[in-house]
């Protein structure tokens, strides 16, 4: 009976495994395309650490921006990459990426990479975003706009941060700058 139970489990557990990606993937193996519909490929930022930060035009957080801005400009010499995803998975993003572009370039003088408008929660989700929560589990998906992933120089997520922890916080900075 003992042995019918365990092998009864086993194909269970065979039968339900989620095979959408597998552990050996990391960041590097996507890729996204730009504000402007250029692809961003992700083995371009290989040994770098990376923020990545689903934002919105209209959200309560999008002062954050400022402060995106500010630690691009302050690590980007020493290899961190702000990823900016805008996302209207929330619904409090412009429709078009070209506004987004604008709002971004004459609010905050953005000139960190911002993806083009993509969902980043749900079965809709960008491929990354899955790989996100498959690999670092549900800390990694966005629960509302500016949620935060560190991925380290392997490509692997090391930490996630909720909306309202501010990108330049000592929390954020100290992992960063452990991480560079």
């Amino acid at each position: 009976m003992k042995k019918n139970l365990i092998f009864f489990i086993f194909i269970i557990m065979f039968f339900f495994k989620n095979t959408a990606y597998s552990n050996d993937k990391n960041f590097y193996d996507f890729q996204i395309n730009d504000i402007s519909g250029e692809e961003i490929n992700f083995k371009d930022y290989k040994n770098k650490v990376i923020l990545i930060v689903n934002t919105a035009s209209y959200c309560g957080f999008t002062k954050q921006y400022t402060d995106l801005q500010n630690l691009w400009e302050k690590y980007k010499t020493q290899g961190l990459i702000v990823l900016g995803i805008p996302s209207d998975s929330f619904n409090q993003e412009k429709k078009l990426n070209k506004e987004v572009k604008k709002f971004c370039e004459v609010n905050f003088n953005i000139s960190f990479p911002l993806s083009e408008i993509t969902n980043v929660k749900g079965e809709n989700a960008h491929p990354v975003f899955k790989w996100a929560k498959e690999s670092f589990g549900n800390s990694a998906v966005p629960k509302w706009n500016f949620h935060k992933i560190l991925v380290n120089k392997d490509g692997q997520i090391i930490d996630t941060f909720a909306s309202f922890t501010s990108p330049m916080s000592s929390k954020i900075i100290k992992k960063i700058e452990k991480a560079l």
